[in-house]
């Protein structure tokens, strides 16, 4: 097994933890930071107490039975249909291995995150790519998911909120979607991680969908991801005994002091929610102001939902030397080129806080300088 350089990975890690630091991360996609204080804070008065009486071994394969118990209520399932993961990135590990049979092949969206075709890459799984294209507000062709499917296809993966566009699926769709792969004896994924964090029209929850499997995780919505944790719900015994099995080979369980954090979270979730809303819709209202000001160079769709935006370069080029001039000035975006859109990049609502104003300050400033004469080649072009 091989795998190609994770460029968003690459160009995260080497700014997020470069020395100085970047003053303005705009690249991150999860939402404001919490503290081990403030979230202890969340709970109630013994909660530093209970963890310092945690015992430091290995946790239940499917996860504690506080965490199941607090992800099944949220999710409207039974805590038997939970199976807690490292991230939603083991998730998706998961449930690829299981698909990965001879001449099996899935379909993801494009653009997409880079391990939904990736890991089936390097696991022998045939990818198809489904189009999320900007003259069709980054909505699924339903019509072209019909297209790409056959007997071989063994799972149907849809992400909303999405990233990196913020695009959404309505309850409709999603419902539709659903029962167009239950019908065709196709498994039906839903990462779901920014939910519910929605700046319009919300949807519910996929796990209410009969046949679904839910992925989701503590990093994006719940604005936690130094936990490492995530979940998958599925109804169907059988293919969450799988995950469960699969789990307790590839990580054994979860961790000791992760897994009571995550569940105080769960307890305490809709203040971190309103938190990550107010932040992302106070950013997102400034962010209007700036694709407004700079409407001549970029454009873009707002996110129906999530914690990102992806404008483009209205001239076509590749937005990559864009990216690195702002995180010259102290501004770190995403290049687009990491979601296979060159003339893209993902800039985040959520992460930046209180800083965002200023983020948008600097690079507005970057691109007034980009768009005089003594710009010259560099400058862009309408």
């Amino acid at each position: 097994m091989r795998f190609s350089p994770f460029l968003l990975d690459d160009w995260l890690n080497h700014y997020q933890h470069s020395e100085p630091p970047i003053e303005y991360d705009l690249a991150a996609s999860t939402g404001p930071h919490w503290t081990l204080r403030e979230l202890l804070a969340l709970g109630e008065k013994d909660a530093l107490e209970e963890l310092l009486d945690t015992r430091i071994a290995y946790t239940r394969v499917e996860g504690s039975r506080a965490l199941c118990e607090a992800i099944a209520e949220m999710e409207g399932v039974h805590p038997e249909h939970v199976q807690v993961t490292t991230g939603a990135a083991e998730a998706l590990l998961l449930l690829f291995s299981l698909a990965a049979e001879p001449g099996a092949n899935i379909l993801v969206p494009s653009p997409g995150f880079p391990s939904f075709y990736e890991i089936p890459r390097g696991l022998g799984l045939e990818f198809r790519f489904y189009n999320l294209r900007r003259e069709n507000q980054f909505r699924i062709d339903l019509d072209e998911i019909r297209s790409l499917t056959d007997a071989h296809t063994k799972i149907l993966l849809v992400n909303t909120p999405h990233n990196p566009t913020g695009s959404t699926l309505s309850d409709g769709d999603l419902t539709s979607l659903h029962d167009f792969a239950v019908s065709r004896g196709i498994q039906f994924v839903s990462d779901q991680v920014y939910h519910p964090i929605y700046h319009g029209r919300p949807t519910a929850t996929a796990a209410r969908l009969p046949n679904s499997t839910v992925v989701s995780d503590f990093s994006k919505a719940l604005c936690l991801s130094g936990l490492r944790l995530g979940w998958i719900v599925d109804r169907d015994a059988a293919r969450i005994e799988q995950c469960r099995t699969a789990h307790a080979y590839f990580t054994v369980s979860g961790t000791a002091l992760g897994e009571p954090l995550a569940t105080l979270a769960l307890r305490q979730r809709e203040k971190i929610f309103a938190r990550a809303r107010q932040v992302t819709a106070a950013n997102l209202a400034l962010l209007d102001e700036f694709m407004a000001e700079h409407s001549a160079t970029l454009g873009w769709i707002r996110p129906q939902g999530g914690m990102t935006a992806f404008p483009w370069l209205h001239s076509g080029e590749d937005a990559r030397a864009l990216c690195t001039d702002a995180a010259r000035a102290g501004v770190l975006l995403a290049p687009g080129d990491c979601f296979g859109m060159p003339s893209y990049f993902r800039i985040g609502c959520g992460a930046a806080g209180e800083k965002f104003p200023k983020a948008l300050a600097r690079l507005s400033e970057l691109f007034h300088s980009r768009t005089t004469p003594a710009a010259g080649a560099r400058a862009i072009a309408v």
